[in-house]
């Protein structure tokens, strides 16, 4: 039997991350054989990625990397299985280590063939997935390539980057903001003007039908209806629309008692409720519809404006579970 010494057993334990009773049993079965010690790890990694595959990894850490010109960036989620490993710092590590080697590249397929020390990112989370003893998984990969790029993570759970077109006074803390928007607000898209008739029809008939469930309930315990909306986005608001919702506004004013000449008044702030009633669809997905979460009386597309000559080119987000 090979004569295993403590700094080999080291020096295994540093490359892989493996413990240092599973390096020296490694270098047993090896026979001392240092490149045959890191298959064994493997393939016990590959065993219990094996039995693992079909455990839920929904924790982790999600990581952002920016490039030192801040025009591309990338973010990752590194997944396990429980919290008590994400919060461990060689799992952090790890997950710092595979950002790095993520920015790199432009899709997950490169990165995940792309080398780690002598072997390829995929068999590295096989390794480590022996090592741990968890399920792991690069769940999500994005990358965002504009004239700048900012970012922000909450904590481990949220990580978000920002594309903007153009170069101003304090752009980081613009797409900062923006960022931030995008972890607490949950945007999918940029705008309104991006779906497609048939998802806003679809999504209307989906939530109508959700409310008018719910007034049946709420009606039998005798309690306060919801509103039902005719409308839950800016793109179904067209001109006839708008006018017809004015002139039914005016004519209750009219029934009301309210004298005409303080219609004027009156009129426009209830033309924004009908409004904000009527796009909940655009609230929830469209960045720049969205109230801006720093001063909720503006858009989001208003606060980017008061920066000057900027738009928001792209935006990514990748979360936990």
């Amino acid at each position: 039997m090979a004569d295993i010494k403590a700094a080999d057993v080291a020096t295994l334990r540093k490359q892989t991350g493996a413990g240092m009773m599973d390096c020296k049993v490694a270098l047993v079965e090896a026979n001392g054989d240092f490149n045959a010690a890191i298959d064994v790890l493997r393939k016990k990694g590959q065993k219990v990625a094996a039995k693992r595959a079909d455990r839920n990894a929904s924790e982790g850490v999600a990581i952002t990397r920016i490039n030192s010109d801040s025009t591309a960036g990338i973010a990752i989620v590194l997944a396990c299985e429980t919290d008590f490993v994400a919060k461990n710092d060689s799992f952090k590590n790890l997950a710092g280590q595979f950002a790095d080697i993520a920015l790199n590249h432009t899709n997950k397929d490169s990165f995940m063939l792309s080398d780690f020390g002598g072997i390829t990112v995929a068999d590295k989370l096989i390794e480590q997935t022996g090592v741990i003893g968890e399920k792991l998984d690069i769940s999500s990969f994005e990358r965002v390539e504009a004239n700048y790029v900012g970012s922000y993570t909450h904590g481990v759970k949220i990580a978000v980057l920002v594309g903007l077109n153009n170069s101003v006074d304090n752009t980081d803390v613009l797409a900062k903001d923006l960022a931030m928007q995008v972890a607490s607000m949950g945007a999918t898209t940029l705008s309104y003007k991006d779906f497609d008739d048939e998802f806003v029809a679809n999504e209307t008939e989906a939530r109508i039908a959700v409310i008018e469930k719910d007034n049946i309930e709420l009606g039998r315990l005798g309690k306060t209806l919801k509103n039902v909306p005719k409308y839950i986005s800016m793109s179904q608001l067209t001109d006839e629309v708008m006018s017809e919702a004015k002139s039914e506004i005016e004519a209750q004013l009219q029934s009301e008692g309210k004298p005409e000449q303080i219609w004027d008044k009156i009129v426009p702030g209830k033309m924004d409720r009908f409004i904000s009633d009527n796009t909940t669809l655009d609230q929830e997905q469209c960045l720049l519809d969205q109230n801006f979460i720093k001063d909720e009386s503006k858009s989001v597309a208003d606060y980017i404006s008061s920066y000057g000559d900027v738009n928001v080119s792209s935006f990514k987000r990748v979360s936990l579970g």
